[in-house]
């Protein structure tokens, strides 16, 4: 265990089965020791700054059934709604007012935004902001419609897999959905000059620590600008509702071998983290993460896009979940920056 251990702490990646041997018998003083290397290596990077995204979930409709998620197109009881370009523009600047120089666009898999009316949207930002980076998740589309979009003037693109295994795909989404075509628009976005954005679900139904470890390994051999990962939570109206949800201390440990294994990615402390434990996100921090995404979406909506059951901050303002957050960073030696938060290049 040593062996392995002191491979990951230099930047080496382990096999699988040694990988999947860590993954399957955590133990505190493992977690520590790699969360304690994590800290060291992301602070050698990136020194004590936390660098914060505005979210902007812009729309709740969405064309997919993924099994594990509360906004899929077979959940009634959702009350749909969509942003308009007003609406997004209101965002942005109550966000920028605040410090944000980064928003992050995300939305489910809605036909209604087209590329010529995302494009437009984009554009409108990249007009009113251009020293703000412009972040977008919005699934999987064409290698015409990421270039429209980067031509507009999108900076990055978040687009986790949730898994690379294909058994454990199909295990979690519907027969028409395919999960080779999630890790081809991955390849695309990174051809086109995109800062791309992967990540996984920890804890998953039907994950194993075998595909654990392959997802850290996948991710890793992307070398991707933005890692990001959090603990499988279940909603109550969707078919994995009675599911258990991911384990907090295995996603943490997780994290710290992604900050070993990419040294220089953004990696953040989700929603996801703070929503299965109070101070989730700090312990995210103290494993080597250093993003916050706080929510810049109008109070009137955010309840409704709803990915999971009990989702943290759906009924703060921006400016007070902002106060927040940094009362938190600071209790574990950081500090929130007004930056873009560019990843460094690798």
């Amino acid at each position: 265990m040593d062996t392995i251990l002191t491979k990951i702490e230099k930047g080496q990646p382990p096999c699988q089965e040694e990988l999947s041997l860590l993954l399957s018998r955590p133990e505190d003083a493992v977690r520590n020791r790699l969360a304690q290397s994590a800290r060291r290596v992301c602070e050698a990077h990136y020194g004590k700054a936390i660098y914060i995204r505005g979210l902007i979930e812009f729309t709740n409709y969405c064309k997919n059934d993924c099994y594990y998620c509360g906004i899929r197109r077979s959940n009634a009881k959702v009350a749909r709604y969509r942003l308009t370009k007003d609406d997004i523009l209101s965002c942005c600047a109550a966000g920028y007012t605040l410090g944000f120089r980064t928003f992050v666009l995300q939305g489910g898999e809605d036909g209604y935004y087209t590329d010529d009316r995302m494009a437009d949207i984009v554009t409108a930002i990249r007009s009113a902001y251009p020293d703000c980076a412009i972040t977008l998740s919005l699934g999987e589309r064409s290698a015409a419609s990421y270039a429209q979009l980067k031509a507009a003037g999108a900076d990055r693109y978040l687009l986790r897999q949730e898994t690379s295994v294909d058994r454990l795909y199909r295990h979690l989404h519907p027969p028409e959905m395919d999960g080779k075509k999630r890790l081809e628009c991955q390849h695309t976005l990174g051809d086109l000059g995109y800062q791309l954005g992967m990540g996984f679900m920890v804890g998953a139904p039907g994950q194993t620590s075998e595909d654990l470890a392959q997802e850290l390994l996948y991710t890793t051999k992307r070398q991707p600008q933005m890692i990001g990962i959090g603990p499988f939570i279940p909603h109550a109206d969707t078919p994995f509702g009675g599911n258990p949800p991911g384990s907090l201390s295995q996603t943490l440990l997780c994290l710290s071998i992604l900050r070993l294994l990419n040294p220089k990615a953004l990696i953040p402390a989700t929603t996801a983290l703070g929503t299965i434990h109070p101070t989730g996100r700090e312990q995210g921090i103290q494993a080597g993460a250093n993003v916050v995404m706080p929510n810049l979406s109008p109070l009137a909506v955010r309840k409704q896009y709803s990915l999971y059951d009990n989702k943290i901050c759906t009924g703060d303002e921006a400016a007070e979940c902002l106060q927040c957050l940094g009362r938190r960073m600071e209790s574990v030696d950081r500090h929130l920056v007004i930056d873009r938060g560019d990843a460094l290049p690798s």
